[in-house]
């Protein structure tokens, strides 16, 4: 039985793939994107304790040097993601593969499947390949929501019980993907290709940023001429909620211009994309 650390589970999503699903975030991500929406999945809690003191339903205490989080007692009210200084948080449940199957039990008439991101879902490669294997049994499907890091050849058997991946493409130019996500993109590129020859590719996603035109038109550019009309691509408008002060520095506080953002829609479609959504 194999066990993964998850941030949060969404029983009902109709925005992590086709249809009803129940959405599960696992903890930790190589990236440190600028514009993420939940940075608290990017590490793992290092136990320092800073956010005990300021959790006002008093659902964090330290235990043997290690930061307790009863979750009966949780307002999630978020103060200690708000006073991490690691990008990490105490919410975290360790769960193996057949509690996960459980929690999809209890809404099992109602969702289609389960889509599982992160953090990086792929940093625990092992525990979906289990985990896929019982959703399928269950006659539902499974998909990966990735960033890319992790190459996705690497386990085939995964391959064989995975629906479907979402791959989000931050930039295609090497240099600027360094600098939004503090990584290289030489495997997200190399696991376009490959999901898209093994017909895995569900969706592509692109971010469009502010202030960055050119690279949000590259990206666009060198995405369509790969994936043609072979899947869909899905443009996601910058928006600063939840992005922290780095990302808002560089990006700005103000959402992506409106219609700049359906031209680039009008320019995927133009390249030849063949299904494009913005949103």
């Amino acid at each position: 039985m194999l066990f993964a650390p998850v941030n949060r589970i969404i029983p009902f999503s109709n925005v992590d793939g086709p249809g009803n699903r129940m959405a599960i975030f696992l903890q930790s991500c190589p990236f440190q994107c600028w514009y993420c929406h939940n940075p608290e999945t990017i590490n793992m809690c290092i136990h320092c304790g800073i956010c005990v003191p300021g959790c006002p339903s008093k659902a964090l205490a330290m235990t043997h040097g290690k930061v307790h989080w009863d979750e009966s007692l949780c307002e999630q009210c978020d103060s200690c993601i708000k006073i991490c200084p690691h990008l990490a948080s105490p919410k975290i449940l360790t769960m193996s593969s057949d509690e996960v199957i459980d929690k999809l039990s209890e809404v099992s008439s109602f969702v289609r499947g389960i889509t599982v991101s992160g953090g990086e879902c792929m940093m625990h490669p092992e525990f979906l390949e289990e985990l896929f294997g019982k959703v399928k049994a269950l006659n539902m499907t499974s998909l990966i929501d990735s960033n890319g890091f992790v190459r996705f050849e690497d386990y085939p058997r995964l391959m064989d019980v995975c629906d479907g991946v979402m791959l989000d493409v931050k930039a295609t130019d090497p240099k600027f993907h360094q600098q939004l996500a503090k990584h290289d993109n030489a495997s997200v590129m190399d696991n376009l290709r490959y999901l898209l020859s093994v017909n895995k590719l569900t969706e592509v996603r692109i971010v469009c940023l502010p202030r960055f035109d050119e690279q949000n038109r590259k990206t666009i550019e060198d995405v369509v001429s790969i994936v043609k009309d072979q899947a869909r691509i899905k443009l996601i408008r910058y928006r600063p909620y939840g992005v922290r002060k780095e990302g808002l520095d560089i990006l700005g506080s103000a959402s992506l211009d409106e219609e700049l953002f359906l031209e680039y829609r009008r320019y995927a479609q133009s390249l030849g994309a063949g299904e494009v959504v913005s949103v």
